[in-house]
Order: C-alpha cells, then structure tokens, then sequence
C-alpha cells in the first residue's frame, strides 16, 4: 500500500503538530483511496479535540457537527486520520502505532502518525527506506509513517511518497 501527500496536506501535518508541541494533535485526512494506494490531499486539524501529552480524545458528538458539511464534499472523502507523538523530556516521540492507536483502526482508511522531536540536528528532508519521510524544519524534527488494516486486521505500514519536501 502507497500513500501519496500533496503539497496542501504535507504543511497541514506539520503545522498542526508543531502548534500544539508538548501535546498530541489530532486530524482528519481527505483525499481518496484506489486499489493499492490513498492520495491524501488535505489534512485538517480537529480544534475540540482533548489534547494531553500521551494521547488525544475526540467524540463523536462533535464529529457530527462536521459530516454534512464533509459529504458536501463529491470528489474528497474523509480517508482516515492523523496524530503526532511528541518528545516528553528525553523521551522521543515515534512514528510507531500504539496498541490504542491499532485498537482504533478501521478497514479501508489509512492512519498518519507525526513524531515530533526537537531539531537536534538539521535534516534534509526525504523518504526512508522504512516507508515514512522524515526531515527538519525550524526547531523540530519530523518523521511521518502511515498505517493501515491488512485482511487479518493486523496493523501494517504503508510507503508514503511526498514531492514537496526536498525543497521546502
């Protein structure tokens, strides 16, 4: 499974993590799936979202504030969503599913993870050999992995490819 992000959603991913540093984000992506792959074109942040530093609750009641309004929508459809994992102290935030996260997955959407540390050291910005993008910008570290359900509901790691970042 591929996962493509455009230029829209790439910013969106960052910015809504490094908002909120120190806590989790959380997100809705849009775009739509094919046969082998998802097309992630916009990634947009959940503002009532519950934020503490080991997780982010979201309820239902506010999501139906938004599905007319997403079903409006002909050509996007709301695809799966995302979350970042930040530095707490030395710990580093991963791009790792927990088993929360994995407990939460749904067949036929894909999940984006953003692990956000501080910028140790300045990265170019590009695919890993692992699947996920990874590089830095201002004060932070970025590493962005996506996952998905396989048939036998484990949870599997999907390649991401993003244009946009080599040149920021």
């Amino acid at each position: 499974m591929r996962v493509y992000l455009s230029e829209n959603a790439f910013i969106d991913l960052l910015i809504s993590s490094a908002e909120v540093y120190r806590k989790e984000c959380f997100g809705f992506l849009l775009g739509y799936k094919l046969e082998d792959r998802f097309i992630v074109e916009h990634a947009f942040s959940v503002q009532t979202a519950n934020r503490r530093h080991k997780g982010v609750e979201y309820t239902r009641k506010n999501h139906k504030k938004i599905e007319p309004i997403l079903a409006r929508f002909n050509k996007l459809q709301k695809i799966g969503d995302f979350h970042s994992h930040t530095q707490f102290g030395p710990t580093k935030g991963l791009a790792a599913p927990s088993e929360e996260d994995i407990n939460s997955m749904v067949h036929d959407h894909i999940y984006l993870i953003v692990a956000i540390n501080n910028n140790e050291k300045t990265m170019s910005w590009g695919e890993n050999r692992d699947g996920t993008i990874s590089g830095s910008v201002s004060d932070f570290f970025f590493k962005i992995s996506a996952h998905f359900l396989n048939g036998d509901a484990s949870a599997k790691r999907a390649t991401i490819h993003c244009p946009f970042p080599p040149g920021l």
